[in-house]
């Protein structure tokens, strides 16, 4: 993989920055899902944030309730930005592909709409790696754009960007194939408060580890 597709999403989302908070704030069912994520952890939870952005609803969410959160983003300005918003969160700037991982080490992770920038089977193997880094029983909150695309050119707030994701069978094929038990989803439709902006759907899997 060359370095500028590598960090094609690190040069989009440093672009796009605080705006990408703004756009998404109005998610009541992001939101929801972090209540119900919240309402299963133990106290004091290690909690991995993957693609953690500028740190706000879930480092934020997370934090506040008690837990102990790692943040990692590709993007240097949303690491810059969450770190600022969010000081009772510890955040990483890394590719999640290439960061360590150590298995049995997390309580909960938490994967919203970060893997639409990678092909299908770095989604898949990333996702193994993820189940493999929570302790048995673990829980794993999952969201995307429930859509049958692969490899399509898009332009998402103004950036040029390539997307990959799954239609909703095929989603819940990623988390059986990764370990994962679905305990949980929702469906909903959100429009993004940006210029331009269409509704699109939105897909949360609450899963945990099988034992």
């Amino acid at each position: 993989m060359s370095d500028s597709r590598r960090h094609a999403a690190a040069v989009a989302f440093d672009a796009i920055g605080e705006a990408y908070e703004s756009a998404f704030a109005g998610s009541v069912a992001h939101r929801a899902s972090l209540d119900r994520l919240i309402g299963r952890l133990a106290p004091r939870s290690r909690v991995l944030d993957v693609g953690s952005g500028t740190g706000r609803p879930t480092a934020s969410a997370l934090a506040g309730a008690g837990h102990a959160v790692l943040g990692v983003d590709v993007s240097p300005v949303m690491v810059e930005l969450a770190s600022r918003r969010v000081p009772g969160a510890s955040f990483r700037q890394a590719d999640i592909r290439e960061f360590p991982l150590e298995e049995e080490s997390f309580d909960a992770v938490c994967v919203y709409f970060s893997l639409l920038q990678m092909p299908r089977a770095q989604q898949r193997s990333l996702l193994g790696r993820l189940s493999g880094a929570l302790r048995p029983g673990g829980h794993l909150v999952l969201a995307t754009v429930p859509l049958d695309v692969e490899e399509v050119d898009a332009v998402f707030m103004g950036q040029a960007v390539r997307v990959t994701s799954f239609g909703p069978e095929a989603f819940h094929d990623l988390a059986a194939g990764a370990g994962l038990t679905v305990e949980e989803e929702h469906a909903t439709v959100f429009t993004p408060s940006h210029p331009g902006a269409v509704p699109e759907p939105h897909l949360f899997l609450h899963c945990r580890r099988e034992a």
